[in-house]
């Protein structure tokens, strides 16, 4: 296996009448030298739509699904990590927001959080089948945004929670806020409708969309460092080490030094672009309204 990996990846923002609906569109190319294969790790994020040309991936989801050779795979918010390789390849990345899922896939996040699936075969993303078609036989990376943009303007569905979602997303990602109270207070619903909204929309309960939070913004500051130290690293919200490991374990599946000795071709060179380009290093990260 392949230890190094070119990389090449435009961002491209969503207009103005997507706000807070996609974390951002990307088109990246991978280059792997001599027709090898890398492997590394996604981690966890927002639920996400993927297209490839060239060298199909293989994808599994930790205790979960594993998908061969999809020329287009969907996975709904996560909270542990997706093991892929995969050589030579173009793909355009497509990351839902909560709002975004609301609007555009319209089902209960939570039945879908942790699932991998192919989106070519599976049901409840047939609504996505013109994606395939987005990549023409010539690589044209500003036609095939507008094609994008026009076929999510084709399904949009507004919803009528829009103004809570984004209430509640501003407040997750706020480093400030810190209790499941605090969300609801600035969204301005009870604990109970929050935890409706949050398993509806966001996948998961509060609670763990909080440690989510906590521990993502452990592991960027890690990868942004060169994978130099965790104790520069670690969220200032952790009781201690030890808590940090338990928490690393429960969300990668692994502990941390297990991870730095892992090979990263793949996402280190995209977190660093990513947060150079877009000013974020995760999607997980990104606040639902831009600065």
């Amino acid at each position: 296996m392949q230890r190094d990996c070119e990389i090449d990846v435009r961002f491209f923002a969503p207009p103005a009448e997507f706000d807070g609906c996609f974390t951002t569109f990307y088109r990246v190319t991978f280059t792997v030298p001599g027709g090898d294969r890398v492997e590394d790790y996604l981690q966890p994020e927002w639920a996400n739509l993927r297209v490839f040309s060239g060298d199909l991936p293989v994808s599994e989801m930790v205790e979960g699904a594993r998908i061969v050779d999809s020329r287009f795979t969907a996975t709904g918010p996560s909270s542990r990590p997706v093991r892929f390789e995969m050589g030579t390849t173009r793909m355009w990345g497509v990351g839902l927001f909560p709002l975004g899922w609301a609007r555009f896939v319209r089902l209960q996040a939570s039945d879908h959080a942790n699932q991998l699936y192919d989106g070519e075969t599976n049901p409840a993303f047939a609504r996505f089948a013109p994606l395939l078609e987005v990549m023409g036989d010539v690589p044209d990376d500003e036609a095939e945004f507008a094609r994008l943009i026009e076929f999510f303007r084709s399904i949009d569905t507004p919803t009528p929670e829009a103004d809570i979602i984004r209430a509640v997303h501003a407040a997750i990602v706020d480093t400030d806020v810190s209790s499941v109270g605090e969300i609801a207070e600035r969204a301005g619903i009870s604990i109970r409708a929050l935890e409706r909204i949050c398993r509806k929309h966001f996948g998961f309960p509060p609670k763990l969309l909080l440690r989510r939070q906590r521990f993502m913004r452990s592991l960027a500051a890690f990868m942004l460092a060169g994978e130099g130290s965790w104790k520069a690293a670690i969220d200032e919200h952790y009781h201690d080490h030890a808590h940090f490991t338990r928490e690393f374990r429960a969300f990668m599946h692994m502990t941390p030094s297990e991870y730095a000795a892992l090979p990263h071709p793949v996402l280190g060179a995209f977190m660093a672009e990513r947060e150079r380009v877009w000013g974020s290093p995760a999607q997980t990260l990104d606040k639902p309204k831009r600065d």
